[in-house]
């Protein structure tokens, strides 16, 4: 750990975990945040699930979403991934004094828009004002609460074997934004920012055996299948050739030196199922629009335990980590 906190354990990748296993959790301990997924299912009479986040986008304008529709689709997709019907949310305005109150209403407009197609209520919330210089424009946080309704969702439940699939085109949002932040974008590369919530619910309906749901935001596919088998004696292999991946998002990662595995999405899911249900998984996601390019990417190995690793398209194999360093700084 260093002596102070730097960009890079914001980036989702190694430096964010090892924040949150050698600070945050041995501070906070207790069993619900210690299974450290999108959010807390918490038992009791119906049992709950809660999770919470933040928004520091920038810029908060960006082609095909907002702060605001970003906030509420993120959150509502966080307890979707725990097997929740997302219910009911919260939020949190931190805005800097100076900010336009037109781009204001505008960004709550959007969290209307989007929390309406999602089915959920924003039911509670807060506002701060910070001086000019002291903030960015506007910073959101959200907090959501559902009903679990398909419980026992979790990377501990991967076995050998299992197929893993992808609902969608990989790096469209984190690609969208750093083009938009630095005045390259052109075409009709957007953000994939979206709820997911209907489509998870499609898929734990269908009657697929399936084991865990996660939609890979900060870090990436590649780093959001690494937490997955980490510390554990399976592996994951992808095949190159059957990632989803826009060729307009390919030329700008080639273009920003970036890995689009490890571009964010924020419209997109990942899902480990059993083998013999990968085509139930796939029927289900392109029943809705946001899954028209569901793939099968891979499947779970007992080789290279612990790993995760890519087999080219010439028949080698790389070896994908968590991100290393803040490759997407203030990307959600």
């Amino acid at each position: 750990m260093d002596d102070i906190i730097t960009l890079d354990y914001g980036s989702g990748g190694k430096k964010t975990s090892r924040l949150i296993e050698n600070s945050i959790l041995p501070a906070l301990d207790n069993p619900a945040l210690r299974a450290l997924g999108d959010g807390a299912v918490i038992p009791g009479a119906e049992e709950l699930v809660f999770s919470t986040d933040s928004f520091v986008v920038d810029p908060i304008f960006f082609p095909g979403g907002d702060i605001g529709k970003l906030a509420v689709c993120g959150t509502v997709n966080d307890v979707a991934m725990c097997g929740g019907v997302p219910q009911y949310l919260s939020c949190a305005l931190i805005i800097e004094e100076g900010f336009p109150l037109a781009d204001l209403e505008r960004v709550l407009d959007s969290m209307k828009k989007a929390a309406q197609q999602a089915g959920v209520q924003v039911v509670t919330g807060d506002t701060k004002v910070v001086e000019r210089g002291r903030g960015d424009k506007l910073y959101i946080n959200t907090a959501g609460i559902g009903f679990l309704k398909y419980p026992g969702l979790s990377p501990a439940a991967i076995r050998p074997g299992d197929a893993v699939l992808c609902s969608g085109t990989l790096g469209d949002h984190g690609t969208a934004v750093m083009l938009a932040r630095s005045g390259m974008l052109q075409g009709e590369l957007r953000s994939d920012c979206a709820a997911l919530n209907g489509m998870a619910d499609k898929i734990l309906s269908s009657g697929a055996a399936v084991r865990v749901l996660r939609d890979p935001t900060r870090g990436g596919a590649a780093t959001t299948l690494c937490e997955f088998v980490e510390n554990t004696p399976l592996g994951i292999e992808l095949e190159e050739e059957a990632l989803p991946v826009r060729g307009e998002v390919k030329a700008a990662c080639e273009l920003l030196g970036l890995d689009p595995l490890y571009c964010a999405n924020e419209g997109k899911l990942l899902c480990v199922a059993a083998p013999e249900d990968a085509e139930t998984v796939l029927t289900a996601m392109r029943s809705c629009p946001e899954g028209e390019n569901a793939a099968l990417i891979g499947h779970v190995t007992g080789a290279y335990p612990g790993k995760v690793t890519l087999r080219t398209a010439l028949g080698g194999r790389r070896i994908l980590q968590k991100l290393s360093g803040a490759q997407l700084p203030r990307i959600c």
